[in-house]
């Protein structure tokens, strides 16, 4: 490990290869290791980039200058041809409350990202942070040995936001009306978990539900956008299961939230997947098991309100903050549409994905 004091590029930092490593851009969340990012080895004696790397600008504003400049190809100056056909699906691992930041790579093995960002949290979720872990060699990335358990992709969720009824054909299974304005309600965030963590059966609940459903994550604060200006504030997309308890859900009041937030009831991943890896939200298959009896099937085409819809008209009624996670609507095949309806019981298996964005498995439990 070498010490570093007043280097104009990473400031009074210390640098590192190993488990330790240098602390800077902490504004954006980010810690930039040094060896891979310095103009003089991945540009060489170009003077215009020498003289940026002593001047007094900060690490992500030297990033961002050399990108604009077309200057910090590095996968083509190093021969890194592989780069552009890397899907960014960013993860967390690790135990309950001690979750890693990760990468998972092309030969589907987590690349530790923790020498890189503290969490993938609203800082990192910023197109300008997305950019500088997409330039990033993965090859000096740390592997990540064994199979760690997946934690929720996104941390320190600020608001975990439903929207009801968004497909047409499950508004008529329930015997609902296809909604004018989006149906909007709460999960509270204390119902986040990871990917395949147990969802735990309420006590005295006997209509516990699944939904699938495509999950958006924002990426910088929207206020007031524009439907055709919304997408931009989207950072990527994972998969959700909103599970649900029917009886506080409809039966005990006039407000959805009291079914939607029980503990475990807000799995999220296993990974975010980069808006500019899905180049249509509206085009996606979502499928759901029971015990490995397809429950759920259905494409986000025929959403009532599109992903840029719901993303505008929520910024018109609150601001949305990067790592805000919505939820967008459910196909038809949840167990309350049944008839006779079926619920979940402890010791099934629910398995459930979205096209792209990966695969979630729970076993139910009684919490």
């Amino acid at each position: 490990m070498e010490r570093r004091e007043n280097d104009p590029i990473l400031g009074d930092a210390t640098r590192t290869h190993g488990s330790n490593p240098a602390r800077c851009g902490q504004r954006s969340g980010i810690r930039f290791p040094a060896p891979r990012f310095s103009p003089h080895r991945v540009l060489g004696p170009i003077s215009p980039i020498r003289r940026l790397a002593h001047s007094p600008i900060r690490p992500l504003a030297l990033i961002c200058a050399l990108r604009e400049t077309a200057l910090i190809d590095a996968a083509a100056i190093e021969g890194r041809t592989n780069l552009p056909n890397l899907i960014m699906k960013l993860l967390r691992y690790g135990p309950k409350g001690q979750e890693k930041p990760g990468l998972l790579d092309n030969d589907a093995k987590i690349r530790d990202l923790s020498g890189v960002i503290t969490d993938i949290v609203g800082p990192a979720l910023a197109e300008e942070s997305l950019a500088t872990l997409r330039a990033l060699d993965l090859a000096a990335l740390p592997v990540v040995p064994g199979e760690p358990r997946i934690g929720a992709c996104v941390g320190s969720v600020g608001k975990f936001i439903g929207i009801g009824l968004n497909y047409a054909d499950h508004a008529a299974e329930t015997g609902a009306a296809i909604p004018k304005e989006p149906v909007v309600f709460s999960k509270w965030v204390t119902c986040v978990s990871g990917c395949n963590d147990d969802i735990q059966i309420p006590p005295g609940s006997t209509k516990t539900d699944w939904e699938v459903e495509l999950g958006v994550v924002i990426g910088k604060t929207a206020r007031r956008v524009s439907e055709t200006e919304a997408l931009n504030y989207v950072a990527g997309y994972c998969v959700v299961n909103d599970v649900s308890e029917r009886e506080y859900q409809i039966e005990r009041g006039p407000t959805w939230d009291k079914g939607k937030g029980f503990d475990s009831f807000g799995p999220i991943g296993p990974w975010l997947v980069t808006k500019d890896e899905v180049p249509d939200p509206q085009n996606l298959q979502l499928w759901l098991e029971v015990d490995g009896v397809r429950r759920q099937s259905g494409t986000t085409k025929t959403m009532v309100f599109s992903v840029a819809t719901l993303v505008s008209y929520l910024s018109r009624i609150m601001t949305l903050n990067p790592g805000d996670v919505i939820a967008t609507g459910t196909p038809p095949g949840v167990g309350m549409g049944m008839k006779p309806p079926v619920y979940l019981r402890p010791g099934q298996v629910v398995r459930l994905g979205v096209d792209r964005l990966g695969e979630q498995r729970q076993q139910t439990v009684q919490a």
